[in-house]
């Protein structure tokens, strides 16, 4: 394996080889095609597929830079943190994260389970397909993965470990940088704004100073609240369902981190989605079925949250002092604050910071692309500036009504 030996970025044609050389995953003289079927900004993500058979496999390899920013360099030690976590994940909550097969350290590269039969979620929310099982499963994930690589339950020694495992302070500073500082001051001029809603965005964001406040209370929560083992980028770009099923993948930016930045960036990305339909559905059943079920699914999925908090919580805490009576209420009450913080960090670095959301800026409509961005906006800064307020799915479907009756036409 001598042209392996050493890093190099991959181009389509070439995954077939290195996969029958790294894995021996199809018979030997099958004709195998790659193709790059990607569309993060900072990975490559190679389909194998044999073309008599239809069987197929899945290469994810790490690049040096990122798409959307060739100066921001990355570590590609994000690869083996991403192997370990979806492994890790597997454990805790099995069947919802893809099977990984390897990786090699060397072509920063894993093999992954080609997640056949499944699309993008926000492809699908963009056609606005609706996902029945979506709160369910994902709250099943959140409440087991967060739960239980926590100090609540995993010996103190234990998760201290995975914290200095977990370390990832290139992708870390991404988020620091991108998510949690740059939207409300424009610091290094790289903020998206559309046109139409730049005075807007200065009145509303940069010139808050009680909002750039709170903000940078959450960054730093962010920085130093080593709380749970999170995937750290979970939007509905990292989800991959059908009607019966979900999986969630592209975990690289996985830390030791609060909880509800998980929670948090799950609940926003519905309402992009609602945003989506709501600008460019036309009016009937088809339309009301689809807005009902984003909010609903909202609702459901902090809900949901809290009811498998408790059975986790029960099931497998460990710590002697987190079974004091009120503790368990205490430490939820935390994790929904952040929540609904998280949650608008995500809508304002979505509207208006450098990586901007399809389900927005694919609204051709200006007048209402710049209504639906004022609508995120004004959620957001609900959500940021009253999120201890913010403890049930009704807080959340509230204050989406109260925005979109705020730029009501």
């Amino acid at each position: 394996m001598e042209e392996y030996s050493s890093y190099f970025l991959m181009k389509p044609e070439e995954a077939p080889a290195y996969v029958q050389a790294k894995l021996h995953y199809f018979p030997e003289g099958d004709r195998l095609s790659g193709k790059e079927i990607g569309d993060g900004n900072i990975n490559y993500v190679f389909r194998v597929t044999d073309e008599d058979t239809g069987k197929s496999i899945i290469v994810k390899q790490a690049g040096l830079k990122t798409r959307i920013e060739p100066d921001l360099g990355v570590s590609t030690d994000r690869g083996r943190i991403e192997a370990r976590i979806l492994k890790l994940q597997n454990e805790y909550a099995p069947g919802l994260v893809p099977r990984i097969y390897l990786y090699d350290e060397v072509m920063c590269a894993m093999i992954m389970e080609d997640m056949t039969g499944h699309t993008m979620m926000r492809t699908g929310l963009l056609q606005h397909q609706t996902y029945l099982r979506f709160a369910e499963d994902i709250t099943t994930f959140l409440a087991n993965c967060l739960l239980r690589t926590s100090d609540l339950v995993m010996d103190h020694k234990e998760k201290k470990k995975l914290v200095g495992e977990f370390i990832n302070p290139d992708l870390c500073g991404i988020t620091e940088d991108l998510v949690l500082m740059e939207p409300y001051n424009d610091i290094y001029g790289r903020n998206h704004v559309f046109a139409p809603n730049r005075d807007f965005i200065r009145r509303e964001v940069y010139e808050d100073e009680a909002l750039r406040l709170e903000a940078a209370k959450l960054k730093f929560e962010f920085m130093n609240h080593a709380q749970a083992l999170i995937h750290g980028d979970l939007h509905t770009g990292s989800v991959f369902i059908n009607q019966e099923h979900t999986y969630v993948f592209d975990p690289e930016f996985a830390f030791y981190g609060p909880m509800g930045y998980d929670i948090g960036n799950v609940v926003m990305n519905l309402l992009f989605a609602w945003c989506n339909g709501e600008a460019v559905m036309e009016d009937g059943k088809e339309k009301e079925d689809f807005l009902d079920w984003c909010m609903d699914a909202m609702a459901d999925t902090v809900d949901l949250f809290v009811q498998k908090y408790d059975a986790v919580f029960d099931q497998y805490v460990t710590e002697p002092m987190a079974k004091v009576p009120g503790f368990k209420s205490w430490y939820l009450s935390g994790i929904l604050s952040d929540t609904a913080g998280y949650a608008g960090t995500e809508g304002l670095r979505r509207v208006h910071g450098m990586a901007n959301v399809k389900d927005l800026t694919s609204i051709e409509d200006a007048e209402k692309r710049a209504r639906a961005e004022r609508i995120v906006i004004t959620f957001s800064k609900d959500c940021i500036m009253n999120r201890t307020g913010f403890i049930c799915g009704a807080d959340y479907t509230a204050a989406a009504e109260r925005a979109v009756k705020a730029h009501s036409c």
